[in-house]
């Protein structure tokens, strides 16, 4: 993993103090975390709150939790082994296994460079009036720009990274504060468990297809598994728990970012008896509602979000392949060759929002196929050493495997008998 990860080794005195000690150990969170406020969260973020208010907070809120603990695993993975998932589950595996879950994992990226795409694309339309077609090959330009930082290290790609998630932050704080939003509700929407119909469960299932990212699973592995290798079970719990704080912090802003989301839906939209399903109306709305400041804030962040999470994207699918099969393809060709889906889907005239709704709903079915090989892999003491989990994790994780499983049931029925 070359790629991803300069390898560093722990300091001779295993001993890492302090904020200025820390900075070596974060990064890789807010790299994964950036799969957690692609475009398909503003696609399926605002629907919720512009059709069901406030009401779907908590599912935000649960889903961002389940997110913490799930990286969590897969970062701790990588400590423990100095390899990724895909890796340990091909060491671990059957060949044929391996093999339909690399099948799986590069659907799953597809989906993913599907709503990351017409996301940027989007975007620059929003902001620019560039049409569609012309705006995603403008996007691809992008991403390819930003794939080219892996050639400088994992610093410079990491900083343009969290300087995107940044400009995101900033555009939905700002947007909060001009929407005004009743905070008493938005309380009761975090604390009050509640659905309205199957519809509004579905919503949920594609918060969570949004929320939990099956490839941010697949490569937080890879970024923690060479980039500061402890030389003993010591070190390497020592590593661990930096590494966590890394994660609170990247996973509570997108947290932060994806209710802030919902809650400017709920406050503008809902409130006014509109609901808002694409996002070109959504911008339009905005500056009709708040002001040309509060459209193109919009329309920033969705392109910022865009940029960076096709990059990771790719990355990820790199992962995949490497990890699952043994074989990798330059990451200029991968991007290459997954830049060609969304432009046809974006060529034929498909509906760009509603493409993101359905990319997320897919990416949800993928995700137990990462997940649990991480669960059973991070019980293992023969593979985790002393870092295996402990009995109170697994239930925890087991349960969220469950809850994400039946969700996806449901979503299975649930088309299915509609159409």
């Amino acid at each position: 993993m070359s790629d991803l990860s300069n390898t560093q080794v722990m300091s001779s005195t295993g001993r890492v103090k302090g904020i200025r000690n820390l900075l070596p150990f974060l990064g890789p969170a807010f790299i994964a975390g950036v799969a957690y406020i692609d475009p398909g969260n503003f696609a399926t973020n605002i629907a919720s709150g512009s059709q069901y208010g406030y009401m779907l907070l908590w599912v935000v809120l649960v889903s961002n939790v389940m997110a913490i603990l799930i990286q969590v695993l897969s970062a701790k993975l990588g400590i423990a082994t100095g390899k990724n998932l895909p890796e340990v589950a091909r060491e671990n595996l059957p060949k044929s296994v391996s093999f339909g879950l690399w099948i799986q994992g590069e659907l799953v990226v597809m989906a993913t460079d599907l709503a990351e795409f017409i996301g940027a694309a989007l975007g620059l339309y929003l902001l620019f009036g560039i049409p569609l077609l012309p705006a995603a090959l403008i996007a691809a330009v992008g991403s390819f720009a930003i794939l080219e930082l892996q050639r400088r290290g994992f610093r410079p790609l990491e900083a343009v990274i969290a300087a995107m998630v940044f400009i995101v932050v900033i555009a939905f704080i700002v947007q909060v504060i001009f929407a005004q939003p009743n905070y008493s509700e938005v309380l009761q929407g975090f604390i009050t468990p509640q659905f309205k119909g199957t519809d509004s469960v579905m919503m949920a299932a594609g918060i969570l297809g949004a929320t939990v990212m099956p490839h941010a699973i697949y490569l937080h592995s890879a970024l923690t598994q060479k980039r500061i290798v402890g030389r003993n079970e010591a070190e390497r719990k020592r590593i661990f728990r930096f590494e966590f704080i890394d994660i609170l912090i990247a996973m509570s802003i997108a947290g932060i970012v994806n209710a802030s989301m919902l809650i400017v839906a709920a406050a503008l939209f809902h409130k006014n008896g509109l609901n808002v399903q694409d996002l070109d109306v959504a911008f339009q709305q905005f500056g009709e509602i708040t002001g040309t400041v509060s459209a193109l804030l919009f329309g920033i962040g969705l392109l910022s979000s865009g940029l960076a999470s096709s990059a990771v994207g790719t990355m990820s699918g790199d992962i995949i392949m490497q990890g699952f099969i043994r074989r990798r393809i330059s990451l200029y060709l991968r991007r290459a060759i997954t830049v060609i889906p969304p432009i046809l889907f974006i060529a034929i005239g498909v509906n760009p929002t509603a493409a993101l709704v359905i990319s997320q709903i897919i990416l949800s079915f993928g995700i137990p196929f990462a997940l649990i090989p991480l669960i059973v892999f991070t019980s293992s003491k023969r593979i985790m050493g002393d870092l295996a989990n402990r009995r109170f994790t697994n239930i925890l994780a087991v349960g969220i495997a469950m809850i994400i499983i039946s969700l996806n049931v449901f979503l299975l029925v649930q088309t299915f008998s509609s159409i």
